[in-house]
C-alpha cells in the first residue's frame, strides 16, 4: 500500500504534508516553495502547468489560467454569487445547470472538480518525489461549512487525481489537531479560519488525545479574495471617474488589478500606507494610460466594513450553538492568510477578549493537521480520538413543502438518526423521499441533496402506514438515507452521491483524461531528459577534443576530430528536428566514437607510465608489452579522460574526471555503470 498524505486544498494556495518519524512534515514543491498556488493554466503549446508557473502567465493569458476554483466546486451555476463569477476566464452553465470552465486554447470545457484534481495531482506528485514512493491515499481538508454536495465534489476531485480519499476533514478541525496534539490539559479552543475563498469558525474541546468539536459555523462565499476585490472596485471606480474607462471590462487589466490589490492588502498588514503603480494599464485615443495612487490602511478598513460584519455573525452563532460565552474560551487559534490583516485580528480580540495564538504557521497548519489524521488512519499515531460534527442540518420534505430536520447541525459524527413518517393521502402506494440540507423552514429554501421513491406500500387510509426514515452520516460527512415500510419490510436507500455535480460516468471519463495527461507529462519529461543528455554529450565531446589537442598535439586529435564533429553535427540536426529515433542513433554513434578515442588515450598513458627500470627490464627479458600483452581495457572498467598532461598519473585523475563515453555513474568501486539516466 502506498503512502497516505494530508492535503490542504485551498482557494488561493494548497499545501501537502506527511508523517515522518511520528512528526508531520510539510513538503516543498519543485520550485522550493512550501505552498503551491491553486492555479492551473495551459500555455501556448497546450501543455498543462500548475502552481507558480501557471500563476506567472495569468496576466498575459487570463482566459486560459484558472484560479479560485474552490468557490465553484460542488455548486450549481445559480448557487454561485456574482462576485465569484467575476473572474477573467469564462464560466458558463451546461444543460444540467452545472458549472463549466471554458478553455479557449484547448477548445474544451472543464468541470471545477477537474481543475481541482490537477492541483491535487501536482501535490501528490511532489509528495511522491520527496518520499521516493508512490502516494496512493490522501486526507483532504474542506471548509467546515461545506455542504454534502461540495464534500462529495471534493472526493470526486481526489478520485479524478488518482487518489483514494481516506477522509474528508474539516479545516478548523485539522488546525486543532495540529495545535493541540501534544496537550494534556483540557482546553476549549476557538479556531478562526479565514482563507482565500472561505471562512470557518469551530469550537473544540481538546485534551488528552481527544478532539471533540462542539460547534461549527462559517461562510463559504467569504474570504481573502473578497477583501482584494474591495480594492479592485475602489481602483476601478477611481480610474473610471478620472479616465472614463472601466478596467473591469478588460480581462488583462482586471487580472493586473487583482494582483496589485492582493499585493497592497498584504503590504497594509505591515505598513500603514502603500503605493499602487500600474503602468500602461490601458490605452485611449490619446495614448497609453497609467494607474498611480496611494492606499492607506484606514481607507482599506473603511472599504471592508461590511465584510468584517459578516465575520462576526458566524463567531456568535458558533458560541451560541456550543452554549458557551467568550470568557469560557481558553485559546483562539488564527488560521489562513486572511487572519494577518490587523482589522481581522482586532475584530477577534473584541469578540473573545483574548490575544489570538499565532505560534503556528497560519498557511501550513491545516495541511499539518491533515497529515496527523493520515497518520491516525495509517496506524502511525495511537490514542488520538477525533469527534467531528455535521455543519448543517439534514432532513426531508413533508406535506406543505416544510423541512423536517432529522439531524440538527453540530451533531457529532458518525451518527445515525431515524424518525417515523406516514402517507398523506388515502390508498397511497408509494412515497417520495426528498433529502434536504440547510437551516430554513421551507424545503425550497434549502439545498436539495437527492430524491428516491419507496414503492409497494399496501393501500391504507392516510396516516396508517408506518415508514421509518433513517439518516446515517459516516466519518467523512457522507450521507446515506434509508426508508423502510414497517408492515411489509420493503426498503429503499440512497447514498447521497448525486449531490455532486458530476455523474459517475463523468468522473470515470475525467479520471481517464487525467491518466492521459499524466502519460503525456511523463513522455514530455523523458524527451527533455533525452535532449539534455544529448546536448551534454556534444559539449563534453568538444571539450575532450580540445584537451586531447593540447596534450597530444593536433595530429593525434585530427585522427578522431572528423568523425566526432560530423556525428555531433548530425546529432544537433536531429535535436533541431525533434527526431527521437535520429537522436538515439546519433547519440549511440557519438558514444562509440568517444569510446574509441578514450581507448587510444589509455594506450598512450600506458606507454608514458613505463619508467626507466621497466624499459631495462623489457630489454633484458625480451618482454614486449606492445606485441605480446596489448592493453585493451573493457568498457566496464574504462576510465574517462580529463586532460592529464605528461608526467601525470591517469590513476590519480580518473576518479575526478567526467565521463565521455555513454552516460554513466561512478560507483564506490570505481566501476562503470551503463545507466543512461545520469551524468557525473
Amino acid at each position: 500500500m502506498g503512502k497516505i498524505v494530508g492535503i490542504d486544498l485551498g482557494t488561493t494556495n494548497s499545501v501537502v504534508a506527511v508523517m515522518e518519524g511520528g512528526k508531520p512534515v510539510v513538503i516543498a514543491n519543485a520550485e522550493g516553495m512550501r505552498i503551491t498556488p491553486s492555479v492551473v493554466g495551459f500555455n501556448k503549446e497546450g501543455e498543462r502547468i500548475v502552481g507558480q508557473m501557471a500563476r506567472r502567465q495569468a496576466v498575459l493569458d487570463p482566459q486560459n489560467t484558472f484560479y479560485a476554483v474552490k468557490r465553484l466546486i460542488g455548486r450549481n451555476y445559480a448557487e454561485v454569487n456574482p462576485e465569484s463569477k467575476r473572474v477573467p476566464y469564462n464560466i458558463r452553465k451546461d444543460e444540467n445547470n452545472s458549472i463549466k470552465i471554458k478553455c479557449p486554447r484547448l477548445n474544451k470545457e472543464f468541470a471545477p472538480e477537474e481543475i481541482s484534481a490537477m492541483v491535487l495531482r501536482k501535490l501528490a506528485d511532489e509528495a511522491s518525489r520527496y518520499l521516493g514512493e508512490k502516494v496512493t491515499g490522501a486526507v483532504i481538508t474542506v471548509p467546515a461549512y461545506f455542504n454534502d454536495s461540495q464534500r462529495q465534489a471534493t472526493r470526486d476531485a481526489g478520485q479524478i487525481a488518482g487518489l483514494e480519499v481516506k477522509r474528508i476533514l474539516n479545516e478548523p478541525t485539522a488546525a486543532a489537531l495540529a495545535y493541540g496534539l501534544d496537550r494534556r490539559e483540557t482546553q476549549t479552543i476557538l479556531v478562526f479560519d479565514l482563507g482565500g475563498g472561505t471562512f470557518d469558525v469551530s469550537i473544540l474541546e481538546v485534551g488528552d488525545g481527544v478532539f471533540e468539536v462542539k460547534a461549527t459555523s462559517g461562510d463559504t462565499q467569504l474570504g481573502g479574495n473578497d477583501f482584494d476585490k474591495k480594492i479592485v472596485d475602489w481602483l476601478a471606480e477611481g480610474f473610471l471617474e478620472k479616465e472614463g474607462v472601466d478596467l473591469r471590462r478588460d480581462r488583462q487589466a482586471l487580472q493586473r488589478l487583482l494582483e496589485a490589490s492582493e499585493k497592497a492588502k498584504i503590504e497594509l498588514s505591515g505598513v500603514t500606507v502603500t503605493d499602487i503603480n500600474l503602468p500602461f494599464i490601458t490605452a485611449t485615443q490619446e495614448g497609453p494610460v497609467h494607474l498611480e495612487t496611494t492606499l492607506t490602511r484606514s481607507q482599506f478598513e473603511s472599504l471592508c466594513t461590511d465584510l468584517v460584519s459578516r465575520l462576526r455573525r458566524p463567531v456568535k452563532r458558533a458560541l451560541s450553538d456550543a452554549s458557551l460565552n467568550p470568557a469560557q474560551i481558553d485559546e483562539v487559534v488564527l488560521v489562513g492568510g486572511g487572519t494577518r490583516m490587523p482589522m481581522v485580528e482586532q475584530m477577534v480580540r473584541s469578540l473573545i477578549d483574548k490575544e489570538p495564538n499565532q505560534n503556528i504557521n497560519a498557511d501550513e497548519v491545516v495541511a499539518v493537521g491533515a497529515a496527523i489524521q493520515a497518520g491516525i488512519l495509517a496506524g502511525e499515531l495511537k490514542d488520538v480520538l477525533l469527534l467531528d460534527v455535521t455543519p448543517l442540518s439534514l432532513g426531508l420534505e413533508t406535506i406543505g413543502s416544510v423541512m423536517k430536520k432529522i439531524i440538527p447541525r453540530n451533531t457529532t459524527i458518525p451518527v445515525r438518526r431515524s424518525d417515523i413518517f406516514s402517507t398523506g393521502e388515502n390508498n397511497q402506494t408509494l412515497v417520495e423521499i426528498h433529502v434536504l440540507q440547510g437551516e430554513r423552514e421551507m424545503a425550497a429554501d434549502n439545498k436539495s441533496l437527492g430524491r428516491f421513491k419507496l414503492f409497494g406500500i399496501p393501500p391504507s387510509p392516510r396516516g396508517i402506514p408506518q415508514i421509518q426514515v433513517a439518516f446515517d452520516i459516516d466519518a467523512n460527512g457522507i450521507l446515506q438515507v434509508t426508508a423502510q415500510d414497517k408492515s411489509t419490510g420493503r426498503e429503499q436507500s440512497i447514498t447521497i452521491q448525486g449531490a455532486s455535480t458530476l455523474s459517475q460516468d463523468e468522473v470515470a471519463r475525467m479520471l481517464q483524461d487525467a491518466e492521459e495527461y499524466a502519460d503525456a507529462d511523463r513522455l514530455k519529461r523523458e524527451r527533455i531528459e533525452k535532449r539534455n543528455r544529448a546536448e551534454s554529450l556534444i559539449t563534453q565531446a568538444e571539450r575532450q577534443l580540445r584537451e586531447v589537442s593540447l596534450d597530444f598535439g593536433m595530429q593525434f586529435a585530427n585522427e578522431y576530430r572528423y568523425r566526432i564533429e560530423s556525428v555531433s553535427k548530425e546529432l544537433r540536426d536531429y535535436l533541431a528536428k525533434n527526431d527521437d529515433r535520429g537522436i538515439d542513433r546519433a547519440q549511440a554513434d557519438l558514444q562509440d566514437a568517444l569510446y574509441e578515442l578514450q581507448r587510444e588515450i589509455r594506450l598512450r598513458f600506458s606507454e608514458e607510465e613505463d619508467d626507466f627500470f621497466g624499459s631495462i627490464r623489457r630489454a633484458f627479458s625480451g618482454d614486449d608489452r606492445e606485441e605480446e600483452r596489448p592493453y585493451y581495457p573493457s568498457r566496464d572498467n574504462d576510465r574517462p579522460y580529463s586532460g592529464a598532461g605528461k608526467g601525470q598519473s591517469s590513476r590519480s585523475n580518473a576518479s575526478e574526471s567526467i565521463g565521455y563515453g555513454k552516460p554513466r555513474k561512478v560507483s564506490e568501486s570505481n566501476d562503470w555503470d551503463d545507466d543512461d539516466d545520469d551524468w557525473l
